[in-house]
């Protein structure tokens, strides 16, 4: 058994603000090195965090310092080369969704993993959030019998402000936009608790076409998604409906709601779950509560706890040479990923397409 497990992270962004801190909340873990594509963002994160070794360029880092483990919170557009980069030299790697530009990437990055032998696993840390653990619980359990159909509705207001200025995110090219971002997170919930979607009918649509460069101010074409929509079939028959937008004012957050033959369970944007079964004359409260909540020095955010959670697995499972249990592995980022091609496939050549389904 592994005592301690060394930690690289690039990224320094949400690599900092939830993954570091959940390192910090996890027995066993170590963050040695930190990498930014600017320097000085990864040296103030070194100071700030004491972490020993601050880096510009990933090849280095990996070359230079002794990881067992990789975390990769960069544009979508590197987690391909930097996944495969950290494989070579035998390291575990843990990486942020959407897994790549598609599924070609996707699946070469997890047979790639699955040759050399180490553990895997894709930021979806709302699996480890301890209320949607007991949703997937209680349909398992049959709370609802048979499911008919989903709603999933996440109006955001996070890309609402036009002047907001032009990066990454606003790239095709780099893996930008809604739909990689958010979506990834809404096809994996679905595909942990309800199984497949073996076909989709979906829109992809960029609402607001320009943005100003930070540096120029000049106008900025942008070619990734703010807004899309999908229906899905379940391999069981059930019907799904997504719909999402990034530039939605007033923030409503997200609402899913799963309908049965024997009633409702519905998430509200709130966190909250409730449940309500035939014969019920008001709905009742599943929420759990987070044990996280109130711990001193861990936000409140739900993907900066859930993330704890999910740290503490992938280091256990390390330590202890096992699988993710529960977690989102690099074969379940590959299939989120084909279902993802498939609803831009179908935005543009209007048409249901099937899913492509991973041997």
């Amino acid at each position: 058994m592994v005592d301690t497990v060394r930690i690289g992270i690039l990224g320094t962004g949400f690599g900092v603000r939830a993954m570091v801190p959940g390192f910090h909340f996890t027995p066993g873990a170590e963050v040695v090195a930190i990498c930014s594509g600017r320097l000085a963002r990864a040296e103030a994160a070194s100071r700030e965090h004491n972490i020993p070794h601050a880096f510009d360029d990933y090849r280095a880092m990996l070359d230079q310092v002794e990881m067992d483990m990789v975390a990769i919170v960069t544009p979508v557009s590197l987690h391909h080369p930097m996944t495969l980069a950290a494989l070579e030299h035998g390291c575990h790697v843990l990486c942020e969704k959407p897994m790549a530009l598609n599924l070609g990437e996707a699946l070469e990055m997890y047979q790639r993993a699955q040759a050399v032998g180490v553990v895997h696993m894709i930021d979806h840390e709302l699996r480890f959030n301890p209320t949607r653990r007991r949703l997937g619980e209680l349909l398992a359990q049959g709370y609802l019998g048979r499911v008919y159909h989903v709603n999933l509705q996440a109006f955001v207001d996070a890309r609402a402000d036009p002047q907001q200025p032009w990066g990454w995110w606003f790239s095709k090219a780099q893996g930008g936009g809604g739909l990689g971002a958010a979506g990834s997170h809404h096809v994996d919930l679905l595909r942990w608790w309800l199984g497949e979607l073996v076909a989709v009918d979906g829109r992809v649509d960029t609402l607001i076409k320009q943005r100003p460069d930070p540096q120029t101010g000049e106008p900025r074409v942008v070619d990734a998604d703010d807004y899309y929509f999908f229906q899905g079939e379940l391999a069981s028959g059930a019907r799904v409906t997504v719909e999402a937008s990034y530039i939605c004012r007033p923030n409503k957050g997200t609402r899913i709601e799963i309908y049965g033959e024997k009633g409702s369970l519905i998430l509200d944007a709130d966190d909250r779950l409730w449940g309500m079964q035939a014969g019920d004359t008001q709905p009742a409260e599943l929420t759990v509560p987070d044990p996280l909540l109130d711990t001193p020095g861990v936000s409140t955010n739900v993907w900066s706890r859930s993330f704890i959670y999910q740290a503490r697995e992938m280091v256990n499972a390390i330590r202890e040479g096992r699988g993710v249990g529960w977690g989102a592995t690099f074969r379940d980022g590959a299939q989120t990923q084909a279902v993802l091609d498939a609803v831009r496939q179908s935005s543009d050549e209007r048409r249901w397409v099937e899913v492509k389904t991973l041997a």
